[in-house]
């Protein structure tokens, strides 16, 4: 199999939504997502709900290993799936502008 390397160009717009919302709002936003992409019998992102959910993010031609890696890559505790902190903690980790900005660890310290 052959590797390929491609190029994304990527506009991290979490900042900017914790600078409009404050950090309450922001949290408030990432649970509406979570909710929009959990199974909801179960209260988790799982495999399933993902697959399902993903074309309303207009990611119709995700492959069933993008979407293992995707839960994969915020499974903490090894069952699978995301629970709400785990989604939100994901969503943290994978924004570089919340990452790097000490005042944003400050608010993720004491909501996550």
């Amino acid at each position: 199999m052959e590797v390929v390397d491609i190029a994304v160009d990527f506009e991290d717009y979490f900042p900017s939504m914790v600078e409009s919302m404050g950090a309450e709002g922001f949290i408030m936003e990432l649970c509406n997502g979570f909710r929009l992409l959990m199974d909801v019998e179960r209260g988790l992102i799982t495999f399933e709900s993902l697959k399902r959910n993903s074309v309303v993010l207009g990611l119709n031609d995700l492959r069933d290993d993008e979407i293992v890696c995707m839960l994969s890559e915020g499974d903490l505790d090894g069952d699978g799936a995301l629970n709400q902190v785990e989604f939100c903690i994901l969503m943290f980790r994978l924004s570089p502008g919340l990452m790097y900005n000490n005042a944003s660890k400050q608010w993720a310290d004491e909501y996550i």
